[in-house]
């Protein structure tokens, strides 16, 4: 009988290509990507990790008859009510027989299926790399190199007589990477990095790169459920205390409010300050799983020190942008020495999940922030601990999860969220978070409007209609407040987030989407008076995009976007772009290219757009002012083992006789940005 479903559901089942799949899923995180640049304008998003997993999960797809929570979690498109059931459909029904069999997974739809069709199989061959021999033998290496520059040359490389602060290194980003993979079981590597600025093999640089990483995991060897040396990253709970992966928050994707995956992850990108460097292991038995982990590494810090006497030295600030370009920056090259030891216990049946968190700091030197009284409460002194609980129970179509947490004096942090499916064609989403003025927390990520989990209690709702196959309504509303001052926020305030996206796709060729965001809030009305006048700002934004197959090798796309900044004196800006991606079947090469032109009154009315990168890397830059914007991204894989690729970007001021500031100024109207790389399998 279960052939004969499988068949049936084979009849009415159709999906698209890989390629295709791969760009739903890819289509989702840009929005998701933008929103978390647009939060936090001054980090740049370095973490490559989880395109490098959905590159693997292509060449080496999840077995669904293997598959457990943990890797159904890495996805990060599923629900934990649809892994719920596909587990229990697994555990009821026996094996799968072919993927096609998920249409009769309660709870599952096309459109899910679709998204995750790249990365999933059904094989008969279980059993497959349990021996460590097998797993260290039969896998796959591969050397990136990427080099890339701007092209015009700024202010920082005018070595002029006299000049105290230049760059004096050369203006090449250079980065090297070598990997080993055996499925997703075990993997090891050595990365090597400088930006462009830094010294090599010269000067503060005499030991060539800036930055080296290397790291060694293994996972799902017998008892052991991970075991990471070198590098690596660590996600607890939901995020309240420790999260150092990839991790979103509001966007279009309604339902994606919960943090999860695995508590060890290896790190092999360039970021060089989210990780942890010395060992980790994750031991589960039966229904109970243990953690453990400590590190230690140097880490960037603004050093003060005091000439008085009996005075001694400190830290103002933890330096996280990884540039030792300047001398001042070299300087804060590793002044603080960081240590730290953590862990987690769970319990987990069917229905329920329990965790007990805890991570513990030790700093060679006190951090003592300004006195601005927005830092009344700022992390200080010379260690810190953080512990929580965590929770996740899934009823039937109904799943909460929650993380509740308290430092070592005892500041305390709450979350609590919600997420059911009241039918195959709606899903809710609640999330409550009360976190005091006075929480701090390090490497952390929840899901909260600020930046990091501090000062905030807030009300989060999101609700996604599939009336049918071709719509989908996504909306939610966020209420939240700020118990205590913020920088540039001289005053306890509040604001607000609503956000309504409607997409469209009446057929295989043509997909619509438009989205509308307005939100409100404070900020200071007079900056550099005595008395500051805080005042709600407002913020609207529009957005429509339409994406077209116009045949089987070329797809396009347009997207206007625009957007209104305050209420009285309302700052507007507007931008639209053309995409064209060309990927013929069963050929080596492939590209794609864009042209967009902005307008916007000035930096507050600035617009975010995901651009197409080489392989592993994307940019979001914020385009304001007046100008235009080009970029073509050529690929062509040489032979089975070597490909390469090509980039070229440039951005055209209208009006303006320099682009940047400080170093980073260049003279003219103009940014040029070239990149190539290479990527040799073997």
């Amino acid at each position: 009988m279960k052939t004969i479903l499988m068949i049936l559901l084979f009849g009415c089942c159709v999906f698209k290509n890989h390629a295709q799949s791969t760009e739903t899923v890819a289509g989702s995180r840009e929005q998701q990507l933008e929103n978390s640049t647009q939060i936090n304008a001054d980090a740049e998003i370095e973490d490559d990790s989880w395109l490098q997993q959905m590159q693997r999960f292509i060449k080496d797809p999840v077995d669904l008859n293997e598959a457990g929570e943990g890797a159904l979690q890495e996805f990060r498109v599923l629900t934990p009510i649809q892994i719920r059931q596909l587990l229990l459909y697994r555990k009821l029904c026996g094996a799968f027989i072919s993927i096609y069999e998920l249409q009769a997974v309660p709870g599952w739809d096309i459109a899910v299926i679709k998204k995750i069709s790249p990365f999933i199989t059904v094989s008969d061959h279980t059993g497959m790399g349990r021996l460590l021999g097998t797993r260290a033998a039969k896998g796959d290496h591969s050397i990136l190199i990427r080099v890339s520059q701007t092209l015009e040359r700024s202010k920082g490389y005018a070595r002029d007589s006299g000049a105290t602060n230049f760059y004096p290194g050369s203006p090449q980003r250079i980065m090297l990477r070598y990997t080993y993979h055996f499925r997703n079981l075990l993997q090891w590597g050595v990365l090597a990095e400088k930006d462009a600025g830094e010294q090599f093999f010269k000067g503060k640089q005499k030991q060539g790169f800036d930055f080296y990483s290397a790291h060694l995991f293994l996972q799902n060897f017998g008892n052991i459920r991970a075991l990471a040396l070198g590098d690596f990253a660590v996600d607890l709970g939901q995020g309240l205390i420790q999260w150092q992966g990839l991790a979103f928050k509001k966007s279009g994707d309604v339902i994606s409010i919960k943090r999860e995956g695995g508590i060890l992850k290896p790190y092999h990108s360039a970021g060089e300050s989210n990780f942890h460097r010395g060992i980790g292991i994750t031991i589960a038995k039966h229904k109970w799983q243990a953690t453990a982990f400590v590190s230690y590494k140097k880490i960037d810090a603004n050093l003060v020190v005091d000439t008085l006497p009996g005075s001694d030295a400190y830290v103002s600030s933890l330096q996280t942008s990884g540039y030792h370009r300047t001398k001042s920056e070299a300087d804060d090259k590793g002044v603080q020495r960081q240590f730290a030891v953590g862990g987690n216990l769970s319990y987990k049946n069917k229905t329920l999940r329990l965790g007990i968190n805890a991570i513990h700091y030790r700093f060679g030197l006190p951090i003592q922030k300004s006195a601005d009284p927005y830092n009344r409460y700022a992390l200080s002194g010379k260690h810190f601990g953080n512990y929580s609980l965590d929770y996740g129970y899934t009823f039937k179509n109904l799943h909460l999860f929650g993380e509740a947490a308290i430092t070592g004096n005892l500041d305390k942090a709450f979350l609590a969220g919600l997420i059911i499916s009241p039918s195959s064609y709606a899903d809710v989403s609640v999330l409550y978070r009360n976190i005091s003025r006075s929480y701090q927390s390090l490497y952390s990520n929840a899901f909260t409007d600020n930046t990091y989990p501090a000062n905030e209690t807030g009300l989060y709702t999101g609700m996604s209609l599939r009336p049918n196959d071709q719509w989908r309504i996504d909306a939610f509303a966020d209420i939240f407040k700020f118990p205590w001052l913020k920088y540039r926020v001289d005053a306890p305030s509040a604001g607000a987030d609503f956000l309504v996206q409607a997409a469209y796709k009446p057929n295989k060729q043509l997909e619509i989407y438009t989205r509308y965001h307005s939100g409100a809030k404070a900020i200071n009305g007079n900056e550099g008076s005595v008395l500051a006048i805080v005042a709600l700002q407002s913020q609207r934004n529009w957005r429509a995009q339409v994406n077209f197959k116009l045949d089987p090798a070329v797809n396009l796309r347009c997207r206007a976007e625009a957007i209104w900044v305050g209420k009285t004196n309302v700052e507007r800006g507007f931008s639209t772009c053309f995409d064209i991606i060309y990927k013929p079947a069963l050929k080596p090469y492939s590209g794609n290219m864009r042209l967009q032109y902005f307008e916007t009154g000035g930096y507050d009315s600035r617009i975010y757009a995901y651009e197409n990168d080489v392989l592993y890397s994307f940019s979001i830059p914020a385009f304001y002012d007046k100008g235009y914007r080009y970029y073509v991204n050529l690929n062509d894989d040489i032979n089975k083992k070597l490909s390469i690729w090509l980039r070229w970007a440039q951005t055209i001021f209208r009006g303006k006789n320099s682009v940047g500031s400080g170093l980073d100024e260049i003279m003219g109207s103009s940014r040029t940005e070239v990149k190539l790389q290479a990527l040799y399998n073997f």
